[in-house]
C-alpha cells in the first residue's frame, strides 16, 4: 500500500457512507497484569447508536494516521505464518462465530506471555471497502459508481484504558463531605496504542501476503507484536534506512561534502520518488546511490566502493533503500546546519544557496537571499564587507 491507498481509506472512514459497510464488531477485554480474557461482545456495527460509531470510525482514522515506514508499515507475512491463515479464515467466514473464534485466536497470540501494565480493549471490525474504478474515457457510460472494486478487510484497533476517578465531594442536601469514586473503565479511543490492517491492497488488488500495521510511537515499531503477533518479517523504518544511507555516504564520500553537492543528492532521489508516485515505492540498491552520488556534482566514485559500503555496513550487498526514506517530506524537511554560534534550518532544496567561506581568515556560513532577511520583525541594513 501506498500513502494514496491508506488516505483514500481514511477518507471512506465515516458513518453512513454507501463505499464503506463494516458488518460486525467485536470488543475483547484485557485485565491488566493478566494474560486473560475478561469479557468479550459482538454486534452488528449499525445497531451501535451513532455517537457510539463515530468514536470507533474517529479511533479507526487515527490508527491509519502517520507516514509510511514511520508510524505505518507495510510487513510481509514470514511462511507458513499462522497469523495469515488466521486472518484470512477470518475474513472468509460467512458466520459471525467463526469470525469471533478466528480474532479471539488473534487476541490469545497478543497477550501471551505479555500481559498489559494497564487495562486495554481490543476492537476488531470486518468491513468492505468499495473503491469506484476510473472511468477509462469521457465518453464511457458507466459513472464511477457503477463499477467498484470490492475489498473486505479485518481492522484490529488496541485501547489502553484511564484510571478510575477518586474524588472527595460535597453533598449540599446532606450537607457532608463524601468520597466518591467511579469504578467504570473509560476506554481511550482518541489515542489508539497499536494495531493492524488485513489485508493490504493497491491498483485494485487485495495482497493477502501483506498486513498493514499500525505502530504507537514513530521509528519504533514493536518487533514483538510484528513478528510473535502477526508473525512478519523484519521492519525496517524510515530513520533505519536514512541512517543506513549517510553512514553509506560518509563511507563513499568521506565526511565533508558541500551543501550544493548535498542538495544535488537530495533532488537526484527527490526526483525519483516523484516520478514513481503512482507506481511501486522507489528502490535504491549501491548501483542506484553510485548513479545519484556520480550525477550530483562530486567526485566521482567507484561501483565497488559503494558496493563495499553497503555490504559492511548492511552485512548485504544486495540490500535496498527506500527512496522516500532517504528524503522524506523533502519540501517540508528541514535540515539542521550545526555551528557553536547558532542552529540553522533548512529545506533540502534550498541548501544550494548556503556556502561556507573564508572572510578575514575567519570561516563564515553565506546564504544567498532574493529579499531583505528580518530580525524580530526588523529588516537587516546590508552591510559592506570592509565594514
Amino acid at each position: 500500500m501506498n500513502k494514496k491507498d491508506i488516505a483514500g481509506l481514511r477518507r471512506q472512514l465515516k458513518v453512513d457512507n454507501d463505499l464503506l459497510k463494516i458488518s460486525d464488531i467485536f470488543n475483547v477485554y484485557i485485565m491488566k497484569e493478566t494474560t486473560d480474557i475478561y469479557h468479550h461482545q459482538s454486534q452488528p456495527f449499525e445497531m451501535l447508536d451513532k455517537d457510539q460509531q463515530e468514536l470507533f470510525i474517529n479511533n479507526f482514522k487515527k490508527l491509519l494516521t502517520g507516514q509510511l515506514d514511520e508510524k505505518l508499515f507495510e510487513l510481509k507475512f514470514k511462511r507458513e505464518a499462522d497469523s495469515q491463515l488466521i486472518l484470512h479464515k477470518g475474513l472468509l467466514s460467512s458466520e459471525v462465530e467463526d469470525w469471533k473464534d478466528q480474532m479471539l485466536q488473534m487476541t490469545e497470540k497478543m497477550i501471551k506471555d505479555h500481559p498489559y501494565e494497564k487495562d486495554v480493549v481490543i476492537t476488531f471490525i470486518k468491513a468492505e471497502y468499495l473503491k469506484p474504478m476510473k472511468k477509462r474515457n469521457e465518453e464511457a457510460e458507466e459513472s464511477e459508481r457503477d463499477a467498484v472494486y470490492s475489498h473486505p478487510f479485518i481492522l484490529c484497533s488496541i485501547n489502553k484504558t484511564q484510571e478510575s476517578k477518586k474524588e472527595l465531594v460535597f453533598d449540599y442536601v446532606e450537607k457532608q463531605f463524601k468520597y466518591n469514586i467511579d469504578v467504570d473503565s473509560v476506554i481511550d479511543l482518541a489515542t489508539p496504542m497499536t494495531g493492524f490492517l488485513f489485508p493490504c491492497f493497491s491498483n485494485g488488488a487485495s495482497d493477502v501476503n501483506h498486513v498493514l500495521y499500525a505502530s504507537e510511537k514513530t521509528n519504533e515499531p514493536d518487533h514483538r507484536f510484528t513478528e510473535e503477533v502477526l508473525n512478519s518479517e523484519h521492519t525496517i523504518t524510515a530513520k533505519e534506512d536514512k541512517e543506513v544511507f549517510e553512514e553509506v555516504m560518509r563511507d563513499v564520500m568521506g565526511d565533508q561534502l558541500t551543501p550544493s553537492t548535498l542538495a544535488n543528492v537530495y533532488r537526484e532521489i527527490n526526483t525519483m520518488v516523484e516520478e514513481n508516485e503512482e507506481d511501486e515505492e522507489p528502490k535504491l540498491d549501491y548501483k542506484n546511490v553510485e548513479r545519484v552520488l556520480n550525477q550530483s556534482g562530486g567526485e566521482q566514485v567507484d561501483s565497488e566502493k559503494v558496493k563495499a559500503a553497503f555490504e559492511r555496513i548492511t552485512e548485504n550487498e544486495s540490500y535496498e533503500l527506500k527512496a522516500s526514506s532517504v528524503v522524506p517530506k523533502y519540501k517540508s524537511k528541514s535540515i539542521k546546519i550545526q555551528t557553536k554560534v547558532a542552529n540553522i534550518s533548512i529545506s533540502p532544496q534550498d541548501l544550494e544557496y548556503v556556502r561556507q567561506v573564508n572572510y578575514k581568515g575567519k570561516r563564515c556560513i553565506m546564504i544567498e537571499i532574493e529579499e531583505d532577511a528580518e530580525i524580530e520583525g526588523f529588516k537587516m541594513l546590508p552591510e559592506a564587507f570592509g565594514e
